[in-house]
């Protein structure tokens, strides 16, 4: 069961009267990726308010644009790495031992169990509220750790890090169908 809401406003839909919405036209209005996130994010059997104006908003707010912003400032990073020219490929991750790197990796490293148990269970919900967590520990990591530094071997082991996050972001945003911009 989905509710349509725009804004705090119910969208009345009435088979009687002939007063729908359909699918296709909510996600022409809202983008296909941002309706498939809404709709994966909840469990099949729990109720959903879907709200329209939510779904296009470009802010924090909306779950699917904080998701997607965080693989394009990934990007951005890395696009910064390739024009620095910095060759990480001797990385030390061993040098990552401050706590918001170390919990940006322990997040990574739920990712082999999430998929086992999301498909398991037939619980496909469970992609959207990792990708969203993910999200959160990635800007709560770019906003502590600064990734290019003067210090060029702990560069190297953030790059390694940010690398690893985004390869993890675009596979979790790939099962749900969505796409990973590489700007936004």
């Amino acid at each position: 069961m989905v509710t349509l809401k725009r804004g705090g406003e119910l969208v009345r839909i009435s088979k009687r009267t002939g007063d729908l919405i359909t699918l296709e036209e909510v996600m022409n209005e809202v983008g296909v990726d941002a309706c498939r996130f809404l709709l994966l994010a909840r469990n099949a059997s729990s109720q959903m308010d879907f709200d329209m104006e939510l779904a296009k908003k470009q802010s924090q707010e909306n779950p699917v644009y904080y998701v997607q912003y965080a693989h394009a400032r990934i990007s951005s990073i890395m696009r910064l790495v390739e024009e620095k020219n910095i060759n990480f490929t001797d990385g030390d991750t061993g040098l990552l031992t401050a706590e918001p790197e170390l919990t940006l990796i322990r997040k990574l490293l739920n990712f082999p169990e999430l998929i086992e148990m999301a498909t398991i269970t037939s619980e496909p919900h469970h992609l959207a509220y990792y990708a969203q967590e993910l999200a959160t520990t990635f800007h709560a990591f770019y906003k502590e750790c600064r990734v290019v530094t003067d210090d060029e071997a702990l560069t190297k082991a953030r790059i390694k890090l940010v690398l690893a996050s985004k390869i993890v972001l675009a596979k979790t945003l790939h099962l749900m169908g969505m796409t990973a911009p590489e700007r936004m």
